[in-house]
């Protein structure tokens, strides 16, 4: 459990809070670049408690305060001009930077214009996501993590809205030992679609992975600190002499790496929208074959509402949840899509978890090792020490790489090199990523 002073600390992220300003100094996604208008690319957001907008600029794209400086009206109905967003009440024009460059109400020896700008942040576009920096000074170096260098066509992005803090979203994405009953299906899973991770077979074994965690429900649980943050070992034990490993990863500070069937690895933030609610943004990429946009939206379109991305089953509808189905299909009775009985766990928990009064046990590693980070990062932050997986140059920068994400089986003894073995096999075969090295596992206490 947690005190509830730090229980606030890792949760509140809205502009001056600790949390916030670590957040902050990191790049955050902000939008998909799918999700934007065509014919008038302009979209209200809300971000870690602030409310912006972002627009195409005739270069990249800007993200700039919702409000006009002049008398607070709303700038994301404001006309998209070559310059930037003119304000429809009197004709201010922003441009990117969020400088006011014209005022064609004021005189012509006004001097008013010089003094105003409003909020506003660099953003990049990766694979599908527009990212921004909110933090102080000039933006870090984008890691060369494999979400950020897989060639596009071989990248898909999405992002859904959960209505609770960000945390718990998270924390369910280091939380291996979950799988074995949440994604559990009572009969033989048939899920087919895109999303479905646990229903592809485990090579060498002859099942599909919902129903080895299914069997095996007792998984070892083993972390290790890496530059990128932890790295997290589910080990099963399949028969005497064969293990069942699967590595996946947190990327400090709000991202998770997970395995996603034999070539596929998604990488996913979770973002604040305020202390309540967050998306999660994704960016799927395949280490073998190019992926079919077009198919893999629509069915991801499907199971969520425009033009916030509301899940179709949410609280409201009690996540769709059937009887009939919990006792004859579904661990939960929440149907097919595992992104359902995820949303189901962290949000029925409530808007913000009460960590004073929860109890943890060894099955938990992952996630106390990820809040002992989360808490001294935010304390060092504070003080102006460094963070983890926070490169300064294109040196540091360059150093992140991975994160490693693999399942596989292995004999008992070999299991520690075994998994990198087949990651490295995996990418030799890759027509763009390269084998990685990888250090024998030192395994945290």
């Amino acid at each position: 459990m947690l005190k509830q002073e730090d229980n606030e600390k890792i949760t509140r992220s809205g502009p001056g809070t600790p949390l916030g300003n670590l957040l902050r100094s990191y790049w955050q996604p902000a939008a998909l670049v799918s999700e934007m208008p065509g014919d008038r690319p302009v979209k209200a957001l809300r971000i870690m408690s602030e409310d912006l907008v972002l627009f195409k600029k005739r270069q990249g794209w800007g993200l700039i305060s919702r409000f006009c400086a002049h008398r607070g009206v709303d700038l994301s109905y404001g006309r998209l001009e070559e310059g930037g967003i003119r304000c429809l009440y009197h004709g201010w024009l922003y441009n990117g930077e969020g400088k006011c460059i014209e005022q064609p109400a004021e005189p012509d020896h006004s001097q008013f214009l010089g003094k105003i700008r409003i909020a506003n942040y660099p953003c990049v576009e990766k694979n599908g996501i527009i990212f921004t920096y909110m933090g102080a000074g000039d933006p870090p170096p984008f890691p060369d993590y494999d979400c950020f260098v897989a060639p596009e066509e071989y990248t898909f992005a999405f992002k859904g809205l959960w209505e609770c803090n960000w945390l718990q979203g998270l924390e369910g994405g280091i939380d291996p030992s979950h799988v074995s009953f949440l994604h559990k299906f009572i009969q033989e899973d048939p899920r087919e679609m895109y999303g479905q991770q646990f229903a592809e077979e485990v090579e060498g074994t002859g099942k599909k992975l919902s129903m080895l965690v299914g069997e095996s429900n007792r998984p070892d649980i083993e972390v290790e600190t890496a530059d990128h943050g932890l790295r997290v070992f589910a080990l099963r034990q399949l028969t005497e002499d064969i293990k069942h490993v699967r590595v996946t990863n947190l990327m400090f500070p709000n991202a998770f790496v997970v395995p996603f069937g034999n070539t596929k690895v998604f990488t996913q933030w979770h973002v604040p929208i305020d202390d309540d609610h967050h998306y999660w943004f994704m960016i799927w990429y395949d280490f073998a074959d190019k992926t079919d946009k077009d198919t893999l939206l629509q069915q991801r379109l499907e199971g969520v509402t425009l033009p916030d991305y509301r899940p179709v089953r949410n609280r409201s509808n009690n996540w769709g949840f059937d009887p009939q189905e919990q006792k004859d299909l579904t661990y939960t009775g929440m149907g097919l899509d595992i992104n359902v009985h995820d949303q189901w766990a962290v949000e029925s928990m409530g808007p913000i978890q009460d960590r004073t009064v929860e109890r943890l046990g060894v099955s938990d590693r992952a996630v106390t090792a990820n809040r002992r980070m989360l808490l001294r990062a935010i304390d060092s932050f504070a003080a102006g020490g460094q963070t983890p997986s926070h490169p300064v140059s294109a040196e540091e920068a360059a150093a992140l790489t991975g994160p490693l994400a693999m399942d596989t089986i292995s004999a008992n003894e070999a299991w520690q090199t075994r998994w990198v073995e087949r990651e490295n096999e995996r990418r030799a075969q890759s027509p763009w990523a390269a084998p990685k090295e990888h250090a024998e596992v030192t395994v945290d206490a």
